[in-house]
């Protein structure tokens, strides 16, 4: 155990002596307002009573015990919210907004339960497992002080160091190197197959030849080894996020593609025009709640609005540019229906064609979901785009 210096913002008492130790959070919660020792002696439902009053458990028991903790406070989340189920003709987006707020509040009680982390990110605790190197990975090498984490962060840390170490199929790869790519921690894993088999058929579907193409929020690199392995001269990737940059030329590397794409450091658009402009905006307006969930969340719709406006002028001679969106938004009732094409219509853009796909995740066949009506419907959209005359 590690007494930290004074100015550290986290602080708790234990065995009569005061302690500090830095806050680490890459999702940017809030720190607790007190800290309480815990361990396998204290009671599932003592634990819920004080993280529901924002009281973090620090957990000193066994490290598997930890984790049964942290599944039991979230089976006591759930029961509540089954038992204060909303109402039976609540409209989608009311039902959206209920369920968003269930998931913070499960976020924020789930996140209370923390561990200490040794200056080299050790943990000292029974039947830890050694995450050192997950969490070098996810924050780079250790700082030379120990600090306290969610017990749910660093599993998901740990979640994330797996997909790096094993690589997820990409079928659209399968001639180019193993593959494979290989998501980052912190960078949207291209988990949703449905959209990169929209941007295969895209380009078997355009008769002219591609020779520039940017790929907008560039992401795991992965629609940029799509493009340059199906066709595309040259392929631009960028993004705003440094994890994603990373990512992406991690990726390219591996698949022995430096020679064709290249990654920029730029908000949406690089300089010059481009025989196809992709973008795979997040599909939601909304705030996110975590790094992570700005993949999904665009506050406003500022990145769908910034490329519609952007497109047109960055398009070459019978360019297209291919925006690829879900219709989630609509279904719950979160952007109305034509909104998208009044969007369309006012950037001097006309819509070519389209080719849509049903999603197969799972949570589209998952009746218990609280938006399952909502995901049942959802299609994904490839809207390919010119400019208007």
């Amino acid at each position: 155990m590690q007494t930290a210096e004074p100015n550290e913002p986290l602080s708790w008492l234990e065995n009569q002596k005061l302690h500090y130790a830095r806050w680490q959070s890459a999702s940017g919660s809030a720190l607790p307002k007190k800290v309480v020792i815990a361990d396998d002696t204290m009671a599932a439902n003592a634990a819920y009573k004080l993280t529901c009053e924002g009281a973090a458990l620090l957990w000193r028991g066994d490290f598997h015990q930890g984790r049964q903790m942290v599944q039991a406070l979230g089976r006591r989340i759930d029961n509540a919210r089954a038992r204060n189920e909303g109402k039976a003709d609540a409209t989608p987006r009311e039902n959206y907004y209920a369920y968003r707020q269930y998931q913070a509040q499960r976020a924020r009680v789930l996140g209370l339960v923390v561990v200490e982390l040794a200056a080299d990110y050790g943990i000292d605790l029974r039947r830890a497992p050694d995450m050192r190197e997950a969490c070098k990975q996810a924050w780079g090498e250790p700082t030379g002080k120990g600090c306290i984490v969610s017990l749910r962060e660093l599993m998901g840390i740990v979640a994330a160091f797996e997909w790096r170490k094993k690589g997820l199929d990409i079928p659209a790869l399968k001639a180019t190197g193993d593959g494979k790519i290989y998501p980052h921690y912190g960078v949207f894993a291209p988990i949703r197959g449905e959209y990169v088999g929209l941007v295969v058929q895209a380009i078997a579907q355009r008769t002219e030849p591609i020779t520039t193409a940017f790929d907008i929020g560039v992401g795991t690199g992965v629609l940029s080894a799509v493009l340059a392995t199906h066709g595309a001269e040259k392929v631009i990737g960028t993004d705003m996020d440094a994890r994603a940059i990373e990512c992406a030329e991690d990726n390219i590397h591996r698949l022995s593609l430096e020679e064709k794409i290249k990654i920029q450091a730029t908000d949406l658009f690089p300089k010059g025009q481009a025989d196809v402009i992709v973008c795979n905006p997040p599909w939601l307006p909304g705030r996110p709640s975590s790094k992570l969930e700005q993949a999904i969340f665009d506050p406003e719709s500022k990145m769908l609005r910034g490329f519609l406006i952007g497109l047109k002028a960055h398009l070459a001679p019978n360019g297209e540019g291919w925006l690829i969106m879900s219709d989630l938004a609509e279904h719950l009732g979160l952007r109305a229906e034509g909104e998208l094409l009044k969007l369309i219509e006012a950037a001097g853009l006309n819509v070519k064609g389209k080719l849509d796909a049903r999603p197969t995740h799972p949570k589209t066949q998952d009746e218990t979901d609280p938006l399952h009506i909502a995901r049942s419907r959802e299609v994904t959209t490839l809207w390919r785009l010119v400019a208007a005359n």
